[in-house]
């Protein structure tokens, strides 16, 4: 459903510590999921709510939120209409598609578009 939030990251540079604190709050399982840069560990939060904590972006702080659309290329376009930004959207193979944006006062925040066709980035 568009706008429902579908998706979160928890920057942490120490993501062992990022785990044992969440894990502990909420009873939350961790999985590690491979492929980018950084460490990125992955929990189901519901049947359509997952979060990660993530070692992406060192010295991040603030929670991003990714909230679902039907089409992510027009809800890149839509963002900048509204006068805030959107990366380019990038594929994750196999589960869809995502856009990092901020909204005109720097929030960050995310767009997802469920795709189980999405291919592997090239280049």
């Amino acid at each position: 459903m568009p706008g429902q939030i579908v998706h979160f990251e928890i920057p942490a540079d120490d993501t062992a510590q990022g785990r044992e604190f969440w894990g502990s709050l909420f009873g939350w399982q961790f999985e590690a999921f491979p492929g980018g840069p950084g460490e990125y560990h992955m929990t189901r939060i519901s049947e359509r709510t997952g979060g990660a904590i993530t070692s992406m972006e060192p010295g991040k702080r603030g929670a991003r939120a990714y909230f679902d659309v039907e089409e992510i290329n027009a809800g890149a376009k839509r963002v900048k209409e509204l006068g805030g930004e959107a990366g380019d959207p990038a594929s994750v193979p196999g589960m869809g598609w995502f856009a990092t944006c901020k909204d005109p006062h720097g929030n960050e925040f995310g767009l997802w578009q469920n795709d189980p066709s999405a291919p592997a980035p090239t280049g």
